[in-house]
């Protein structure tokens, strides 16, 4: 089991409870003891893609980090939180409501590069500590503004009543950057309008390139486990890197590279590649001028694959 197990999160459990269920469910399935983690904290609130990496695969979580998030999200108007979403206290309130065409206006400046302040309820560090533990402390946090990109920004429910008619809520999709916060997009884009408003329904659709379409229960898990069968729900650990080209090796190269060696003379475009000796996933590499050398490289046998 060296590879990717795609979780469809639900409501209430959190990133590192999922992380616990798959441990439990490579025990219940008498499977090797492997590392297993998670490629993208997902809040209890929310649900949906959550990529969760066993064994080398999880040499890629960082790497999945990194990578763009596709969200469908809910804002209810009228109340703002102070967590952002459901969860918190309501610390603001507004009677105004705006209108589907109000919405619609908005969207395209919140598209693109924008500058946003995370929630005061976040994982970001302050001063050595954890931003939540200040909010939750009731501590006043100031966190620095960061620079996110939203790719797409579009809205997903039909109007009741018309264009101009009133709204008490909207479900957007966007596509975004990492670092991006939904809850603080969800917050400016309601203080745009001239009201407030908080996440109410949050859903990952898709993580990297990893979507909703291999991602599976809890319940689906624990019987895959029961059956000896999580290599059946499971994905190879190449599919994480289903973005970039692959480079074939010979054996003599690939044995040069586990032990750590530079390539050179080969003909290769510059950039990121996942190196293969036959099906076999070695190392993910760079090539620069000619030259391969490792960035990550993969402890794995010929009978794997990658799985």
């Amino acid at each position: 089991m060296h590879g990717w197990i795609i979780l469809d999160k639900p409501v209430g459990l959190g990133s590192t409870q999922a992380v616990a269920a798959v441990k439990r469910a490579l025990r219940t399935g008498g499977y090797p003891k492997r590392k297993v983690g998670h490629g993208g904290t997902l809040d209890p609130l929310a649900s949906g893609v959550l990529p969760i990496a066993i064994g080398e695969a999880t040499k890629l979580a960082g790497r999945m980090l990194d990578s763009a998030k596709i969200y469908a999200f809910t804002i209810t108007f009228g109340e703002e939180t102070d967590s952002l979403d459901a969860e918190g206290k309501v610390i603001a309130t507004s009677a105004s409501r705006p209108t589907i065409a109000a919405i619609e206006a908005v969207l395209p400046r919140f598209t693109g590069a924008i500058e946003q302040v995370p929630p005061a309820f976040s994982a970001l560090k302050v001063d050595g500590k954890r931003a939540y533990d200040f909010a939750r402390a009731g501590e006043d946090v100031t966190l620095a503004t960061r620079s996110v990109t939203i790719h797409a920004l579009s809205r997903d429910d039909a109007p009741d009543g018309g264009a101009d008619a009133p709204v008490a809520s909207v479900t957007l999709t966007a596509h975004v950057s990492k670092g991006t916060y939904i809850r603080s997009l969800a917050r400016d884009i309601a203080h745009t309008l001239g009201t407030v408003g908080h996440v109410t329904m949050l859903r990952r659709l898709k993580a990297g390139p990893f979507g909703l379409d291999p991602a599976i229960s809890l319940d689906k898990l624990d019987e895959a486990a029961k059956a000896r069968a999580l290599e059946d729900v499971s994905l190879p650990l190449s599919t994480a890197l289903d973005d970039i080209p692959a480079l074939a090796l010979t054996p003599d190269q690939a044995g040069s590279l586990r032990q750590g060696r530079v390539l050179v003379g080969i003909a290769a475009h510059d950039g990121q590649h996942l190196a293969f000796e036959g099906e076999m996933p070695v190392a993910l590499v760079e090539v620069l001028n000619r030259e391969v050398r490792v960035v990550r490289g993969f402890n794995l046998t010929p009978d794997v694959e990658g799985k």
